[in-house]
């Protein structure tokens, strides 16, 4: 199946300071964007959804600014590797802070926005944003 390149952003009331642990962090991400995240030795991520493990590494990183996790997929390895961006940015005109996803997989991308505004909600919901 070929992937598709999901991009979505999203206003939340809370400081780039506050949200970053939520997006680069094992047991931030576990509170709300899968059902469990594990970090090694090695510093490979392993995100738990539905009973089915999945291994990524973080790519890219600048502190309350953006964390990029790229998925490791070893029956995949000629193809470019699927990967999902956290991007906080700032309106400077309003100050509102946005969370800019970029989710590069194989999930359609009207089932990536309903799954994103599900997530992103369920933030909002812990940060009080």
């Amino acid at each position: 199946m070929s992937k598709e390149k999901f991009i979505g952003e999203y206003p939340i009331n809370a400081s780039k300071k506050m949200l970053y642990p939520y997006l680069s962090t094992a047991s931030g991400l576990a509170q709300w964007f899968a059902d469990d995240v594990n970090i090694n030795e090695d510093k490979v991520y392993t995100f738990l959804w539905d009973g089915d493990e999945n291994k990524a590494h973080i790519v890219s990183s600048r502190t309350n600014s953006h964390v990029r996790f790229e998925f490791i997929d070893e029956e995949d390895e000629d193809d470019e590797p699927a990967f999902v961006e956290f991007k906080l940015d700032m309106n400077e005109l309003t100050q509102e802070v946005f969370i800019r996803v970029t989710d590069y997989s194989d999930m359609d991308p009207e089932e990536s926005q309903e799954l994103y505004e599900s997530l992103i909600h369920e933030l909002k919901e812990i940060v009080g944003g």
